[in-house]
């Protein structure tokens, strides 16, 4: 079992940057490839970048990003802190949504959430024009 929640949520302005960060506890966490996925207001829930497993010693691993998020997000782990971050840059209002992490041990970055096992209850994430 992993027990994940978010944080760095807010409200920011076109433009601005957030950091999210998801802890994690439980299974050794460097095991375990992290997504993260938004769910907008009305929308189905969507990805926006995966990572994979990785040895404890270092937190490099191939990630996977959706296009609408490609070269303004960064998503990273820390496998000593037990943490998934998602770099958040050049923020615009269609970025607003509830941010979920989750976890999954086994499969590939494929960008869908079937096969996550784990989620995390959501941050959400408001960006005003």
């Amino acid at each position: 079992q992993v027990h994940l929640v978010e944080s760095g949520g807010g409200l920011v302005q076109a433009g601005a940057a957030l950091r999210l960060s998801c802890a994690a506890s439980g299974r050794p966490f460097n095991t375990y490839i992290m997504g993260w996925f938004r769910q907008g207001a009305g929308k189905e829930r969507e990805f926006i970048a995966a990572i994979n497993w990785s040895a404890v010693a270092t937190s490099y691993a191939a990630t996977s990003y959706a296009d609408s998020v490609k070269g303004r997000f960064t998503i990273s782990r820390d496998n000593v802190k037990n943490t998934a971050y998602l770099q958040m840059n050049s923020l615009k209002p269609e970025d607003t949504a509830v941010y979920y992490c989750a976890a999954k041990q086994f499969g590939s970055l494929a960008q869908s959430p079937i096969g996550y096992d784990f989620w995390g209850q959501g941050t959400q994430v408001t960006v005003s024009s």
